[in-house]
């Protein structure tokens, strides 16, 4: 078509240093090669890192083939290139087999996992797709993306809140639902840390609301979706999850004779997700640094969203009830390498053109996160990659009782007494930041006053 070819794509830094001794700047290189294997993507990247410009990727020819991208765009280095290892590919016909025709409800449904939720779902042709959500705009984009996909899917957007159980069991018996993907929480750590009641409302309050509708109206399936944060927690958040956990795993299982199955799900970070640390550090490298990480040990386990929906669905069709699932996600990663990483992939030199600072760690955070409490069995399934962790649980009367005190201090806002309630139930809490010093018994005059 008339345009010169100028090199191979060894010779990429060649090129761009003769356009610049030109007077004339190279923006951004695009890699055409989706087809390859990783190592030699990795090996164009490298190429191309060298140049010292940004560099991104044409999507794959079955990304293009599901209608997710148009031909005409290129995305950023993708976030599978920064996971280390192959995603889980999981069972699509087993999954296939407990959605189709079937009416399914998405709590929380225009959030990072609960819209993906929602197009995974969709694909596997329910008779009805409910978006349950309290966040007008995101419902309506989620709603509007959805529609044009799958014209064939009834989509049923409403907006609705957790914390209000006649808005969940209206929503489950004006539609006849069957399964329940359980996904509406408030996730961001320091947030919670500064919000316990809040927190307390919605994650746990509104946890055990949505399990008692589709515990009184016979939903079949019923998933909530965990964090390995709620393991040994040192933060609101895993603690008000690992409360949540104990609240779906106190339900009869199908071999204790009830109708609907409660299962959690557990798994690390979400790349890309909302509020995690891959955009983040994207919006600090467009901005030309610096890039701050906590702390030089912090080390995560990632996975992508599409591999977190994918367990999520797998895990719905597996287990008889009261079971946490866990995917194997490989070997911890260290946050201050997936930066590096980042910038590199970027077209730049970590601490030659971006810097990397450190900050310290934030109130309730970790070195390193669990996924598994001591004294739970692991019992593996029929997929290698996803195992069952069973543990000592609450009877119904129990957790029922519990969450009645737990609700008359809520409603009293008495953060103190709520957080005494809370660890009664999870004492491997280890509070820290403003928790740990409210909670640690205090002495006066010799005595020790707790």
């Amino acid at each position: 078509m008339g345009i010169p070819v100028l090199g191979s794509g060894r010779q990429a830094a060649e090129i761009v240093q003769r356009f610049r001794k030109k007077n004339t700047q190279i923006d951004e290189i695009v890699i055409a090669m989706p087809s390859v294997t990783g190592r030699k993507l990795n090996e164009a990247i490298a190429h191309c890192r060298a140049t010292g410009v940004p560099c991104k990727t044409v999507p794959s020819v079955a990304t293009l083939l599901t209608g997710q991208v148009l031909v005409s765009q290129i995305r950023d280095i993708s976030t599978n290139e920064l996971l280390g290892r192959k995603p889980v590919r999981l069972d699509e016909e087993v999954i296939r087999g407990s959605i189709e025709g079937r009416s399914v409800m998405v709590t929380g449904g225009g959030g990072s996992i609960g819209s993906e939720l929602c197009k995974q779902v969709a694909s596997f042709r329910p008779e009805k797709l409910i978006i349950f959500e309290r966040a007008e705009s995101d419902l309506f984009r989620i709603h509007n993306d959805l529609v044009q996909r799958f014209p064939h899917v009834e989509i049923i957007p409403l907006i609705g809140d957790i914390q209000q159980y006649s808005n969940v069991e209206q929503a489950v018996q004006n539609h006849s639902v069957n399964s329940i993907f359980h996904a509406a929480a408030y996730k961001h750590v320091p947030m919670m840390e500064r919000h316990l009641v809040e927190a307390v409302k919605n994650n746990v309050l509104g946890t055990r609301n949505v399990v008692n509708a589709a515990a009184y109206n016979g939903v079949d399936n019923f998933l909530m979706i965990s964090s390995d944060k709620a393991v040994n927690p040192t933060n609101v958040m895993g603690l008000t999850k690992r409360v949540a956990e104990e609240i779906a795993s106190a339900m009869p299982s199908s071999e204790e004779s009830s109708q609907t199955k409660f299962v959690s799900v557990r798994f690390g970070n979400v790349l890309g997700s909302n509020g995690s640390v891959v955009p983040l550090f994207r919006e600090q490298i467009a901005k030309g640094g610096p890039v701050t990480v906590t702390h030089p040990d912090m080390k995560r386990y990632f996975m992508t969203i599409a591999e977190a929906v994918q367990l999520v669905l797998q895990a719905s069709t597996m287990g008889k009830g009261s079971e946490v699932f866990v995917l194997d996600m490989g070997e911890p990663v260290p946050i201050v390498n997936l930066a590096r990483e980042m910038i590199r992939l970027s077209g730049f030199e970590p601490d030659v053109d971006i810097e990397i600072c450190f900050t310290g760690t934030r109130p309730g955070e970790k070195l390193f996160e669990e996924l598994v409490l001591e004294g739970e069995q692991i019992v593996p399934t029929y997929h290698e990659k996803i195992k069952i962790f069973r543990g000592a649980r609450m009877s119904r009367p129990e957790i029922d009782q519990w969450l009645k005190e737990l609700q008359s201090l809520v409603s009293r806002e008495n953060e103190l007494s709520i957080m005494q309630h809370l660890r009664s139930l999870v004492p491997e809490y280890q509070p820290d930041g403003r928790w740990r010093a409210m909670l640690q018994p205090q002495r006066v005059r010799g005595a020790v006053v707790s």
